[in-house]
């Protein structure tokens, strides 16, 4: 007796991979770094309460420049010049030299928020956690191929738990959200990436340990 899949079935599969890819350039991870700089300057209340407008836009155009710009630029570089196979760095090879580059703007990122006047420490913060995290990534990828993408979910939740924990303000429901986004960055790079489970635990675990570790050590 033949079986035949049921009403929508083949339409279901192909829609849920493009939401999901979709949602996996919408959450990257150094996008994800920008929507966490975002809220700071623009959308929380307490730490750049007295900042000008311009200051504003200044500390968010040092972030942009130096952790999104930058590491893109370094990324397509490194594709123009042969040094990757592909901008989607799908083997642990490949992800090798972009770790040691994103590593240098990052600390940058974070040298100049903790010495510039004027800029609220939790950019500092923010910044080491990222930095952390990647050195994290760098190290475990000599050994698996863990999921940036989890890790920057990771470090999504752990700001705001550690806000939940450091900050006056309600932050209840950016952590909800937050939570939401990284569930559906770890399902998405479950459906469209070659990931196992544990490389998105793990880059989880990583992501949200490294804010942790940076508000330890600003504390």
């Amino acid at each position: 007796m033949n079986s035949y899949p049921a009403p929508g079935t083949a339409l279901v599969l192909p829609v849920v991979k493009i939401l999901a890819q979709f949602f996996s350039w919408l959450l990257h991870p150094l996008l994800v770094g920008l929507y966490m700089a975002l809220y700071l300057i623009y959308f929380n209340p307490e730490y750049f309460m007295g900042v000008s407008t311009s200051g504003k836009t200044q500390t968010l155009f040092i972030y942009l420049i130096n952790s999104v710009f930058f590491p893109l630029m370094a990324v397509l570089l490194c594709r123009g010049l042969g040094f990757v196979q592909s901008v989607y760095l799908k083997t642990q090879k490949e992800r090798i030299i972009l770790y040691a580059i994103s590593m240098i703007f990052f600390f940058w990122t974070f040298y100049v928020f903790k010495n510039k006047p004027g800029i609220p420490v939790i950019m500092a913060q923010m910044s080491l956690g990222i930095f952390i995290a990647v050195i994290i990534d760098f190290v475990a990828n000599i050994f698996f191929k863990i999921s940036m993408h989890a890790t920057g979910a990771g470090g999504l939740i752990g700001l705001f738990t550690v806000l939940l924990f450091t900050s006056p303000g309600l932050v209840n429901v950016p952590l909800a959200v937050a939570v939401f986004l990284a569930g559906l960055i770890c399902t998405s790079r479950l459906i469209v990436s070659d990931h196992r489970t544990g490389d998105i635990v793990l880059g989880l675990m990583a992501g949200f340990a490294s804010q942790w570790i940076a508000a330890w050590y600003f504390g």
